[in-house]
């Protein structure tokens, strides 16, 4: 929930803070005051770095508002976030030249192949904005969310880029059909009955080529799955 912001602060232990800990968490707080904040003079940190008093809790909570904290005692997580917000903004002040030349991770050297690479598929988080977006888009529910989401990027990529939004929306005009060119096959007695006839076979034609379309384009995903056998772990074996 952190884990950005601490590597952004260069924390000791990003990837394994817990704030659950007492121990930990008052530990935390002096060093993000120490390094960080430095909103207190060095001398009057004494009472916020006595982490073992029987005080502290109290000398926690006016540190809260001394920072002007909107969070209070009983909602430690959103109070860290809180703080960490306003340690990065702090320390982007101190440091502003060096973090406009910082460039982005990866500008250097090789592109990463896969952009979903480096997804945490285990957060609780990621798992829910996946599976929202896969009943807006009302795709099919598979077990692995990172399958889920690559399905999603190819629906949006396919049917919602600028692209395909302009096509969808140009208008498809028709070219001029001669009705008494196309053979009806019996007579209804009526002209005007006849040539509604034609018109009604000619767009069952256009249906059923649509149709044939979609049939095709459902055999090459089937071959495509069918040629990448994917491993199973549940099976214990790769393939089908």
């Amino acid at each position: 929930m952190f884990r950005r912001k601490l590597q952004a602060l260069d924390y000791h232990n990003p990837a394994g803070f817990n704030c659950k800990d007492d121990t930990e968490f008052r530990n935390f707080i002096v060093w993000l005051e120490d390094q960080k904040i430095r909103h207190y003079k060095i001398e009057d940190r004494g009472n916020l770095r006595n982490i073992h008093s029987t005080e502290w809790p109290k000398q926690y909570e006016k540190y809260l508002k001394d920072v002007t904290c909107p969070f209070k005692v009983q909602e430690r997580q959103e109070a860290i976030d809180w703080l960490l917000g306003l340690a990065v903004r702090l320390e982007y002040g101190d440091n502003a030249a060096k973090y406009q030349n910082a460039k982005p991770v990866g500008a250097e050297g090789q592109k990463t192949a896969e952009p979903l690479i480096n997804l945490d598929v285990n957060n609780p988080d990621f798992k829910a904005g996946v599976m929202a977006l896969a009943n807006l888009l009302q795709i099919q529910r598979h077990d692995d969310y990172l399958v889920m989401l690559k399905a999603i990027r190819i629906l949006v990529q396919e049917r919602l880029s600028a692209e395909a939004v302009a096509k969808s929306n140009s208008s498809k005009e028709g070219l001029p059909v001669a009705l008494d060119k196309h053979t009806l096959g019996f007579d209804t007695g009526d002209a005007v009955l006849n040539d509604a006839a034609r018109i009604l076979r000619l767009l069952h034609v256009e249906e059923l080529r649509e149709l044939q379309t979609k049939i095709n384009e459902a055999i090459v995903a089937v071959q495509a799955i069918i040629a990448d056998p994917k491993t199973d772990h549940r099976l214990g074996k790769v393939g089908r």
